[in-house]
Parts: C-alpha cells; structure tokens; sequence
C-alpha cells in the first residue's frame, strides 16, 4: 500500500483542449496511463494537487473523471487554478456519487487518511506575488491549509500536505503560505503549477527545514512519483 502524487494532468477527453500541442507533451494520456498502470495497484493511493481537467463545469469534465476512476488505486483530488469545474463540496461528491467514481475523492479544507500512516491535506495556495486585490483571496487559501492540516494533525497521523501553486519560486516566497507551513511543523510539502522552461526554475530541496518538491506531470516525466 503504497502513496502516489502528481499534479497538473490538464485532461481534456470531453472538451477541445489536447495539451499535444505543446512540447513534450505529445502522447501524454497514453504515456501517463502506461507509467500509470505499471506502478500503482488498486491498494494503493495517488493525490492529483489540482488541475485535473480542462472541462468547464461535473459534466464536461466526466470523460476526465471517468478515465481517472478506471485507473488503478484511490485519487484524492485538490483544486487547481484551471479546474473551473471545481463546485461546492456537496455537488462535488453526490457527482461523483452518481456517477459512480468511487475511487475519487475531494481534499477540500479536510484531510483523509492513507493506510494508517499519512492524513492528506493541503490547499490550492495562491500566487507569491499576490496583488493587493488578490489578498483577500491569499488569505482565504492560507487558512484553508490551516484548517486542513488541523485536520490531518487531529487524526494523529502525519500531514502529507500538498499544494496546487509552489510556494517558493525563483527566490519568492508565498509569506502568508510559508508561514502557515511553518507554523504547523511542516516537514515535506509537494507542489505543482510549475511547466516547461519553469521547471528548471523551480525550488527542490529543503528551505527552512521544509522538504520541498515539484510534482506537476511534465516534470515528472507524466509518472507519478512515490511519496512513501
């Protein structure tokens, strides 16, 4: 029993947005599904930190979610900044419900835990160079990762905390989700957003005693890595 991560699928199997377009990214379901199916067993769990599908609203986004349930192991999903058909929890889930996912699940201001060992939880984070505008919503995100690491840290598991947007990059730091990280005793944390040229940018290593590395799929060569 094993826990997978990745992030930043960008599936678009019910909408007219192939990521093939882009370099390196040619084959990437075929290449994700085969990488996919070699290593993770129904046992086992993988958290997608966030976008997950380029669909507009539950049902554009089906085929995605359809295609992810019919993979191997549990997906917890975080929200990204391109998932716009992220909806309230309780849509969310009787969605899913419905239409029979039963092997995803929502991280949203919670956690879940995984085999005994690790409680999932995280946020979607916000951009380290927030305007004064986008405050508001910083603040909203940094206390979301709070609540959902409270509720990880309330299971007496350890926090496997994960992010949708790096919180360190290019010598920026996210302060307002820096510090919540800080604050709870964080020790690992995995992020995603980050692409192409960017991914030789991006901060992985140990900052401040926090373990940090970036998981979107193109960094990873579209496999998911293990966590533990």
């Amino acid at each position: 029993m094993s826990l997978y991560a990745i992030a930043d699928l960008h599936l678009s199997l019910g909408s007219d947005k192939p990521m093939d377009v882009f370099a390196g990214w040619d084959g990437y379901v075929d290449r994700l599904t085969d990488n996919w199916r070699r290593l993770v067993t129904d046992e086992d769990t993988v958290v997608i930190a966030g976008d997950v599908s380029w669909g507009m609203s539950l049902e554009t986004a089906k085929p995605d979610f359809a295609f992810l349930n019919a993979l191997p192991g549990r997906k917890l999903i975080l929200k990204g900044n391109h998932d716009y058909w992220w909806n309230t929890r309780r849509k969310m889930d009787l969605f899913f419900e419905e239409n029979g996912f039963s092997t995803l699940r929502i991280v949203h201001n919670d956690a879940v835990e995984v085999d005994g060992r690790f409680a999932v939880c995280g946020s979607r984070g916000w951009f380290f160079d927030a305007e004064d505008e986008d405050q508001k919503v910083l603040l909203r995100e940094a206390g979301r990762l709070r609540a959902s690491i409270g509720a990880a840290k309330r299971t007496g598991l350890r926090p496997a905390v994960f992010l949708h947007y790096p919180p360190v990059f290019r010598g920026q730091v996210c302060e307002e989700i820096w510090q919540v990280l800080l604050d709870e005793q964080i020790d690992r944390c995995y992020y995603g957003h980050v692409h192409a040229a960017g991914i030789r940018s991006a901060f992985c290593g140990e900052k401040d005693g926090i373990e940090l590395r970036l998981i979107s799929c193109d960094s990873l060569g579209f496999c998911p890595l293990l966590v533990d």
